[in-house]
């Protein structure tokens, strides 16, 4: 019998298990950028804790292992802010990041009250954009991030339906 991924909110003890989580999930994206100095890679963990302790994160949790994570914080507007979604290379493709995206949405809504959320990808990343798009996401800009990435702005209403997977 196979166990579940659960997703809860993440505690400071989880700290370690997420970076070590992010450094792997986002080697891909290095090697499509050519630049192993964007900004996943580089956090401390210091920086890690601080946002646990202030930002809303979420796990999902494969027995005792971090399997998948994602932040999210809102701004002075109510806008929801959504960044960092990861999840183990192993385990993509399978509605993970689908279901880790909504846990966002619904805490940044619930507990922030966003009306609003938003979030970037870089622009070569088509399989995040296709997850942003099926999941209500529409791109509203460009920028460049502070690792020299070219990023793919997408906002949608915290009101907009997005399609519910049962992975």
């Amino acid at each position: 019998m196979g166990m579940s991924v659960i997703i809860s909110a993440a505690g400071t003890q989880d700290a370690e298990q997420i970076l070590k989580l992010q450094y792997l999930s986002f080697q891909s994206e290095a090697e499509l950028y050519g630049n192993y100095r964007i900004d996943p890679l580089v956090q401390t963990l210091d920086s890690l804790r601080a946002e646990i302790a202030t930002d809303l994160v979420f796990v999902a949790r494969l027995g005792e292992e971090v399997v998948g994570t994602v932040r999210g914080s809102a701004d002075q507007g109510g806008i929801g802010l959504i960044g960092r979604l990861c999840v183990h290379p192993r385990l993509q493709g399978h509605g993970l990041g689908a279901r880790l995206l909504s846990a966002a949405e619904s805490g940044l809504a619930d507990q922030r009250s966003a009306t609003r959320f938003q979030l970037h990808t870089g622009h070569l990343s088509e399989s995040n954009l296709r997850l942003y798009r099926r999941a209500g996401y529409a791109p509203v800009g460009n920028a460049t991030g502070q690792d020299g990435v070219r990023m793919i702005l997408l906002e949608k209403e915290a009101s907009a339906a997005a399609y519910v997977t049962s992975a």
